[in-house]
């Protein structure tokens, strides 16, 4: 999800004291540089397809159909599949009452863009999930069968470590979805995650993780490589308010080593440490900007930082004032 406005000027600042980017959002105007550079991609456990390791999260960034709200999300769209990406992540309860979903549905019928697009949505009924919930979320996005569907959990809406996922199961089963997960964004909510994933080896989970956050580095994320998981890493840039990286680094520029992994902005420093780290499939940072969504996709181009620069980026910004 995207800062609120305030931070979103911090990461211009951020920006634009690493040296700035090109942007271009529209599908035949994407520079020719950054298409002879094709995004990486890495494999879904379960099934060998391959993913764009940078998507899009809709978040709470939608939540007023305007006809600029609209043509700003369409223009994004294009941006990220001319760029590579195809992973956009959703939620019934995104903007309320299936609006986010609605929404995406009607610009997938209107760009015909639905073709290259990878759709994560989720349910909040994680405890009455009956085929008429799935079946609403794909009337909404105008689709007949989603691409990923998983059981939204978080703070405001914890699982326990015996949530059934059967009835996902049954949805995926019936040719509804073709992939089943369940989400997390706290670190309190991991453990029952994993007991979630060792008895019913989902295909995905997505999780917060951070370079201000790695407590997913201890236990969950090695877990999902055990188990052949895939995963969705929500909030890469931390939450709001003083969790918000961009906050600590406004005003600081770049540490020169970081071209060593071609990082020009410090969004791609932030993703490319998380993309360093082999079990994770795709990082889904969410953006209402353009030029926020061409420069995140710039995080799968070139070279991932190894073992060794991923500890030397943690220790650097962890100790920055």
């Amino acid at each position: 999800m995207d800062p609120p406005e305030t931070l979103t000027r911090t990461r211009r600042e951020a920006l634009a004291l690493a040296g700035g980017f090109g942007i271009a959002p529209l599908l035949s105007a994407i520079p020719a540089a950054a298409q002879s550079r094709p995004i990486a991609t890495r494999p879904i456990p379960s099934s060998g397809e391959r993913l764009p390791v940078v998507g899009l999260g809709t978040g709470q960034n939608w939540r007023t159909d305007t006809p600029e709200y609209r043509a700003a999300l369409s223009a994004i769209l294009r941006t990220l599949i001319a760029g590579g990406g195809t992973v956009v992540d959703t939620a019934s309860n995104y903007g309320g009452y299936g609006f986010a979903e609605r929404m995406l549905g009607e610009i997938f019928g209107e760009s015909g863009l639905r073709p290259r697009i990878f759709i994560a949505t989720k349910v909040e009924e994680h405890y009455n999930l009956y085929p008429s919930t799935v079946k609403a979320s794909l009337q909404r996005l105008g689709l007949s069968k989603i691409d990923l569907i998983q059981i939204h959990s978080g703070s405001y809406s914890p699982v326990s470590a015996d949530q059934d996922l059967g009835p996902l199961r049954d949805w995926k089963a019936q040719g509804l979805v073709r992939y089943i997960g369940i989400t997390t964004d706290y670190d309190r909510g991991f453990a029952d995650i994993e007991a979630i994933m060792r008895r019913w080896k989902p295909d995905f989970i997505m999780l917060n993780y951070s370079i201000g956050d790695r407590e997913a580095e201890r236990r969950l994320l090695p877990a999902a490589a055990e188990l052949g998981v895939a995963t969705l890493i929500d909030l890469p840039f931390g939450g709001h308010g003083s969790n918000n990286l961009f906050r600590k680094v406004q005003g600081k520029p770049l540490p020169d080593w970081a071209r060593d992994f071609d990082v020009t902005s410090w969004a791609q420093f932030f993703l490319k440490y998380l993309l360093g780290h082999g079990a994770v499939t795709a990082v889904i940072p969410g953006t209402n900007k353009v030029e926020h969504m061409e420069d995140n996709l710039g995080a799968g181009r070139g070279p991932l930082p190894d073992a060794a620069q991923r500890q030397r980026m943690a220790q650097f910004f962890a100790e920055l004032a």
